[in-house]
């Protein structure tokens, strides 16, 4: 007798309840195919018809997701947390820890918390969030939100000619490598090692935008005090110190990127930051994107500042 959609929708539910509830356990291929009724290679793509993503994946995503909760709540350890959540070692949780969400977990741990950081969309304990905007949130794809601290810094970046976008750029600066995409900035960039953070595409505000300049830029953020050697073409600019509100979409396939891309960019159209007393602050910072990976969704930041005082509702 063939599966229906019902079936295998119902066995998908059983492996997620069953990676939820064994989180802090190893977890086989062959333990999931038991829960699931099915071989190890159809509960596989059982799986991933139903909710996107692969089996070790979505193990992976829930682990950093649950250890990053248990930094903030328990303030244990990081190898302990390391352990718990069945990573090998200290710095390969690090490593994933910061390549996840963009940050490393002892700096995630001693940060004070910051409103919705770190948790899903659908899931944020907001007050004053209305009927409507429950709804809303109970129909659409997770997306995280977090808000960090950046130092005063320099930005090391190539400005275009006139590109609005990525593809802008690319055409204008061709491509070092063909099968990655990445432009020769980006390479240039990318190879600095005293770069605070991974390279970063960016919208430039108009305070930082040379006239006769385009509005996308790639670059890198440096230490304030950097004095090193500035690549042929490249230009400096000094940043204040500032908060950005990060959004992070889910994780999807290498080969859907553009789709990841205008979901979330549809989602932050969406997205009130005034419900958490802050609003945008485009003067500060341009407005950047990471390299979008798969494996850990796509990521944009924005600068924002607080509001003099928290709003009393929101508008529909």
């Amino acid at each position: 007798m063939e599966s229906t959609d019902q079936d295998t929708l119902a066995a998908a539910r059983r492996m997620e309840a069953y990676i939820d509830a064994h989180i802090r356990e190893p977890i086989t291929a062959k333990s999931l195919a038991e829960v699931a009724g099915y071989s190890q290679y159809h509960a596989a793509r059982i799986f991933k018809q139903h909710t996107g993503r692969m089996p070790f994946e979505y193990i992976r995503e829930r682990r950093l997701v649950n250890a990053a909760l248990t930094l903030r709540r328990d303030k244990k350890k990081v190898i302990d947390v390391a352990l718990d959540f069945v990573f090998d070692s200290h710095e390969g949780f690090s490593r994933a820890f910061a390549k996840a969400f963009g940050i490393a977990p002892k700096n995630f741990s001693s940060l004070p918390e910051p409103s919705g950081w770190m948790i899903p969309f659908r899931v944020l304990n907001r007050p004053n969030r209305n009927r409507e905007e429950r709804k809303m949130a109970e129909n659409t794809a997770i997306i995280f939100t977090q808000i960090i601290e950046r130092p005063a810094r320099k930005l090391l970046l190539k400005f275009s000619q006139s590109a609005e976008d990525y593809f802008g750029y690319c055409q204008e600066f061709g491509c070092a490598d063909n099968e990655t995409g990445n432009s020769i900035p980006w390479e240039i960039v990318s190879g600095i090692k005293e770069a605070l953070y991974e390279p970063v595409g960016m919208w430039l505000p108009e305070n930082m935008r040379p006239a006769g300049t385009g509005i996308y830029a790639q670059g890198t953020e440096l230490p304030a005090g950097y004095s090193g050697a500035i690549p042929d073409g490249f230009a400096i600019i000094d940043l204040s110190p500032c908060k950005l509100l990060v959004f992070q979409g889910e994780p999807f396939d290498d080969n859907d990127f553009e789709q990841a891309i205008v979901g979330l960019w549809e989602r932050i159209e969406k997205f009130n930051p005034e419900v958490y007393g802050y609003e945008y602050a485009d003067e500060l910072a341009p407005r950047m994107q990471l390299v979008p990976l798969g494996w850990r969704g796509y990521i944009e930041m924005r600068p924002v500042r607080e509001m003099a005082a928290s709003p009393q509702g929101v508008k529909g």
